[in-house]
């Protein structure tokens, strides 16, 4: 079958059209914007891609047209194929009815760490041999691909945002999973959910659809997803984040012990640090258990575990200062990536650069959590272009400590002269943020490691 993938760049499409790719399809499809990674990835799989979203693509008449969601009505192609009466599906349909059905389906939802766990899972149960698919917003180190059809259970990140124009549900709702892992739930998505308890309706769906026979694990310290379950709950229930349950305690440096209940089940030495990466490990290691794999396997699966691109990942070195990159896109996602970086260098300062870029931060909503979830950090520096909101009053409590710029390139020298050897330079974006950490890194290296922040 020939498929024509709209909106074909973005990672979970793109995961799509490289799942069916491998499944033997003819896969084809546009973007506004084609370019690397994902360009070269999906090209390197025989994919054909075209720039834009022009009418006359429908000379190619696939046997289907897979629509993504970023694809609204003015689409000059949707608008063909609605006025051809051409048979067209949302990406998460077709992955439901086309690769899911019939398969062992494990999904991982939550506002944080879908990625993470995700890719914790699907390492812990390729380990264990059981040759796993799986789509993940991201790109696993141990894998090193973000989509693959595999033979054996199928782990998928469960988004909550829409699934297309035509199909406002959450993605998640497609997926039918025999193991749910709620893994915390807060507000995002604040161009399309209004507030929480809005989120917490889509969860409390998602809920609806898993069988009696299924399990869902959930964090038991989350009091919106207590509030999801206690509108109705038909399947078993195994709870991480609480004593009473899965819980990790930290074992010094990059180690954990693992406990259910008052039982210690056993310790991992690996490579991630923070909290919030132990209690991902916990619901990881608790899912795999109800897919099968035995928790000491697990954890020693876990010392192997090498995270994903973009999780607090270190880019480069230059003048004796260190640049990570992380996703972090939300104030609890950015607290939780700077304690990390904190428990793993101790009193060594760091300098924190934002880009508010999702669509919640640049709504605003988030803007008075900012200066908290920042609090950990020495100095902070935010790109503050095309925002409706004013980040030097929300950031104004942090006095000296922080600046904005919605120059890029004043950002960047701003950074580099208050740099000094030692440094740890924490980049936190959910995009490409105009390439500043290579920027960087390059404006460091004109900077002798002696002078620099001089």
């Amino acid at each position: 079958m020939h498929l024509h993938i709209l909106g074909i760049c973005g990672t979970f499409m793109g995961g799509i059209a490289a799942v069916a790719a491998e499944a033997g399809h003819k896969v084809t499809g546009c973007d506004a914007n084609v370019y690397p990674p994902m360009s070269t990835q999906l090209e390197a799989l025989g994919i054909r891609l075209v720039e834009g979203y022009g009418a006359d693509q429908v000379s190619l008449a696939p046997d289907l047209w897979v629509i993504g969601n970023v694809v609204t009505r003015g689409n000059p192609l949707m608008e063909a194929l609605l006025d051809r009466g051409e048979r067209f599906v949302s990406g998460p349909q077709w992955l439901a009815e086309s690769v899911l059905h019939g398969r062992e389906v494990i999904a991982v939802a939550g506002t944080h760490g879908k990625t993470t766990v995700t890719s914790m899972l699907a390492w812990i149960l390729e380990d264990a041999g059981l040759k796993p698919g799986f789509l993940i917003g991201g790109v696993p180190d141990n894998f090193g691909i973000s989509a693959r059809l595999g033979d054996g259970p199928f782990v998928i990140e469960a988004d909550e945002y829409d699934t297309a124009f035509f199909d406002k549900r959450s993605k998640f709702i497609h997926y039918l999973p025999k193991i749910a892992l709620l893994n915390n739930l807060e507000l995002d998505h604040a161009d399309i959910f209004p507030d929480l308890a809005a989120i917490e309706t889509q969860f409390h769906h998602f809920v609806r659809t898993i069988p009696s026979s299924g399990t869902i694990v959930v964090n038991g310290a989350d009091a919106a997803l207590a509030r999801v379950l206690e509108r109705g709950c038909w399947s078993t229930v195994e709870r991480f984040g609480v004593r009473a349950g899965w819980h990790a305690e930290e074992d010094g440096p990059d180690a954990f012990r693992l406990w259910q209940g008052e039982r210690q089940l056993g310790r991992t030495q690996w490579s991630l640090a923070g909290a919030h990466n132990r209690t991902n490990a916990v619901a990881a290691i608790a899912a795999a258990r109800s897919a099968g794999v035995d928790t000491a396997r697990a954890l020693d699966a876990l010392s192997r575990f090498r995270n994903v691109k973009r999780r607090l990942e270190l880019r480069g070195t230059a003048a004796g200062v260190s640049v990570y990159d992380d996703f972090a896109h939300h104030p609890t996602a950015i607290a939780a990536t700077v304690q990390a970086l904190r428990e793993r260098v101790g009193r060594a300062r760091i300098l924190a650069v934002l880009e508010p870029r999702s669509n919640t931060m640049k709504l605003g909503v988030m803007k008075d959590r900012l200066v908290d979830s920042l609090a950990d950090a020495d100095r902070v520096f935010c790109y503050s272009a095309k925002l409706g909101w004013d980040p030097g009053a929300a950031l104004a409590p942090l006095g000296a400590r922080a600046r904005c710029d919605d120059d890029l390139g004043a950002l960047v020298e701003a950074v580099a002269c208050e740099a000094r050897a030692g440094d740890q330079v924490l980049v936190m974006s959910n995009g490409g943020f105009g390439g500043v950490h290579d920027r960087l890194l390059a404006r460091l290296r004109r900077t002798p490691a002696s002078s620099a922040g001089g």
